[in-house]
């Protein structure tokens, strides 16, 4: 199935259908409001500003697996990032991105780009690390998403080309949004 085959729902519980990013670089990622990760908000809001325009689309999914680090309902979570952040970008309601229920759109994209592990340079690799060793200590080799704010990019032709894990440097993910466009 094609990247623009599949459909989300929006914050307002609309049915978004992936097609309309058709010829669009996009960024998709999964996030938590109450998550040490949190601040790439406005790293995120940022790189939208300055790309949109060159065709960068922005595609936020707020996820509650990852140390119940995302409560509340979508209206909540969109207030509080709304008021802290004043996010523009498109935001859809929360979903599972790992396991039995997680939506298809994750299933196909850690399907296309596995883990291939965290940040050397990040103070905060080595805390999940032992995090996730754990409780799974063959973490390293299955595909799954690992953490709150994991993006994968997709090119102009819906290929699933990148995934960075929270730990990246936020500038190495704008280098490969800079060479998609």
């Amino acid at each position: 199935m094609s990247i623009y085959e599949q459909k989300v729902v929006n914050l307002y519980g609309d049915e978004v259908d992936l097609k309309e990013f058709e010829g669009k670089v996009m960024m998709i990622f999964n996030s938590a409001t109450e998550c040490g990760f949190t601040p790439q908000y406005d790293e995120i809001q940022d790189l939208y500003e300055k790309y949109a325009n060159q065709g960068l689309a922005v595609l936020e999914f707020p996820c509650d697996q990852f140390g119940h680090q995302a409560p509340g309902t979508d209206e909540e979570i969109a207030t509080f990032c709304d008021a802290r952040f004043g996010l523009t970008f498109s935001r859809y309601s929360k979903v599972d991105v790992n396991g039995d229920n997680a939506i298809p759109l994750f299933k196909m994209l850690t399907e296309a780009q596995g883990f291939k592990g965290f940040d050397a340079d990040s103070p905060a690799s080595a805390m999940l690390e032992s995090m996730l060793e754990r409780n799974d200590p063959d973490y390293k080799n299955n595909p799954s998403i690992k953490w709150n704010f994991t993006k994968f990019l997709v090119d102009r032709n819906g290929n699933v080309v990148k995934r960075f894990e929270p730990t990246a440097d936020m500038a190495d993910v704008e280098a490969a949004i800079e060479e998609l466009l």
